[in-house]
Formats: C-alpha cells, sequence, structure tokens
C-alpha cells in the first residue's frame, strides 16, 4: 500500500484513536484493552486493528495474554505493535533523507562530529530562546512531546508516563526515557554521529546548568537518549 493511502486510512477517528493509543503504549496490546481504551466494540476495534495491520501501520501477533502456559491456559490472543516502517508524504515529492545521508557521510568522512555537535547544540539553545531551562521532569515530558520524541516517565514510585503510556513504579530514580528518535532513519546508518548531534541539540535544549540533563543510555527501539534530574532527589 502507497504511503498516501495508509496515512489516509488515519482520517476516520476510531482508527486514529486505536492507533495513537496502541503507538503509545510502546509494547503488545490486545483487542480488549485498544477497544476500551478507545471507547469502542471489541468487535468493531478488531476490524480497525486488521485494517491499520493490512495498511502496515501496526503489526501482530499472538500470545496468552494470562502469563500462564499449558493446560486451562487459554487461546491465544491477537495482539498488536506499532510497525517500525515510516511512512511520509510529500507533495511535491521531495527526498530529504537522501540529502541527510549524504551530508552525514560527508561529516562523518571529514571528522566532523565536534563541529556538527556544537552546532546542534546551539540549535537547541535558539529553539529554548529567552526561556529559562525547564524546571523538572515533568517540563521536560512536554518539551519532549512536543518535538515528536514521544516521551515517558521511567522509575519512582508512581511516575506517570506520557501519552498515554501509563504508570510505571520502581525502585529507580525517575528518569525520562523516548519511544521516538526524530531522526532514526539517519541515525540507523550514522549511529555514532546522529546520536551524538542528537544528545548535544538535547543539552543545549536544557541548558547546560538546568534542573534536568541529558545523557546517553542506548536502548533498543527507543531514542539513545536519556533526560534525568540534575540532583539526586529529583523534582
Amino acid at each position: 500500500m502507497k504511503d498516501i493511502d495508509a496515512i489516509a486510512m488515519l482520517q476516520d477517528p476510531v482508527r486514529r484513536r486505536l492507533y495513537e493509543y496502541v503507538a503509545a503504549q510502546g509494547r503488545e496490546v490486545g483487542r480488549n484493552e485498544a477497544a476500551e481504551a478507545a471507547g469502542v466494540a471489541r468487535t468493531l476495534a478488531a476490524h480497525h486493528l486488521d485494517r491499520l495491520t493490512e495498511a502496515g501501520l501496526l503489526e501482530s501477533g499472538s500470545r496468552r495474554l494470562t502469563g500462564r502456559s499449558g493446560p486451562g491456559a487459554g487461546r491465544p490472543a491477537k495482539v498488536y505493535t506499532r510497525a517500525l516502517a515510516e511512512r511520509s508524504v510529500s507533495l511535491p515529492a521531495r527526498d530529504y533523507l537522501t540529502a541527510a545521508e549524504l551530508l552525514a557521510e560527508a561529516a562523518e568522512q571529514a571528522g566532523l562530529d565536534a563541529v556538527l555537535r556544537a552546532t546542534a547544540s546551539r540549535r537547541g539553545e535558539a529553539l529554548r530562546g529567552s526561556a529559562a531551562p525547564c524546571a523538572g521532569l515533568e517540563e521536560a515530558v512536554e518539551m519532549l512531546a512536543d518535538r515528536g520524541y514521544e516521551p515517558y516517565l521511567e522509575g519512582g514510585e508512581g511516575a506517570e508516563g506520557a501519552v498515554g503510556a501509563g504508570v510505571v513504579t520502581g525502585a529507580a530514580p525517575r528518569v525520562v526515557r523516548m519511544r521516538n528518535c526524530p531522526f532514526h532513519a539517519v541515525a540507523e546508518h550514522f549511529p555514532p554521529l546522529v546520536c551524538g548531534m542528537n544528545l548535544a541539540l538535547l543539552e543545549g535544549l536544557f541548558g547546560a546548568d538546568g534542573p534536568v540533563r541529558p545523557r546517553m543510555d542506548a536502548r533498543p527501539g527507543e531514542c539513545c537518549v536519556v533526560i534525568e534530574s540534575s540532583k539526586n532527589n529529583d523534582d
């Protein structure tokens, strides 16, 4: 299916709610859960989830949602996750990805990593403008969400996730992790260069001496940067 046709499927409000909910969870979602979140019947949710899978916007599989195995564990249920493939539409046609990859390759071959990081840091500062550094992790979540990082809070007691991610608890200090890297397509081919650029951009955005600070902490399927409190006891 062409990208424009796949994206057009999200024009349906129920289908879009289902897609956004599944995408925000960062894990497999069953039909019952998705239906409840979207406020529709299970059969209608199943229909739209399968249509989204056919369009390549979601991926589906099956597993026992009870967590048990063997006799009495129940039949495997169909589950859904966001597809990894990117979808984009440009009218008229543009190819910024190729340009970005060529520039990244040239920068890497010329050893311009430090120059790129310095430029990215200045851009982050420019994006922040005259505003004071964000006051804490909750404000960092809002700033990152506006830039498409799909952030969520992890760790701490009763830490509430962003963008419908739910509640995450644990003994570890709270940090902000990000399910999406806006530079993913280029970072796949030039990870040290682009991840370093991303870190520097966020360092500029949050400020060197602010209440929160970015650091590298790569995790499969997520952004390579994590945001933590500058103090041992964060906000």
